[in-house]
């Protein structure tokens, strides 16, 4: 995958990074275009771990990959466990 994502890709490729989880995503209408995920337990009760996306980040393939690559492991070094996954191509 070597061309820009759209917002709307992006969102979906991260929400699949963080199965079993949820992935909660949100912009601040006055924002500067920066994505703020939040990983959550299915119940919704307990945050496992959050993240902001700048535009560069979520637009750009191998960015958005390594990024969500490193926030998998951060997560795991807690204890939390993924779905295997790995970036579209």
């Amino acid at each position: 995958m070597n061309t820009q994502l759209r917002f709307n890709e992006a969102l979906l490729i991260t929400d699949r990074a963080f199965k079993p989880f949820q992935c909660v995503a949100w912009t601040l209408p006055e924002g500067n275009g920066e994505v703020s995920i939040t990983v959550v337990d299915r119940t919704h009760s307990r945050t496992l771990g959050r993240r902001r996306l700048t535009k560069a980040v979520y637009s750009d393939p191998a960015q958005l990959a390594a990024t969500l690559e490193q926030a998998r492991e951060d997560l795991s070094r807690d204890g939390v466990h993924f779905a295997p996954w790995h970036m579209p191509e």
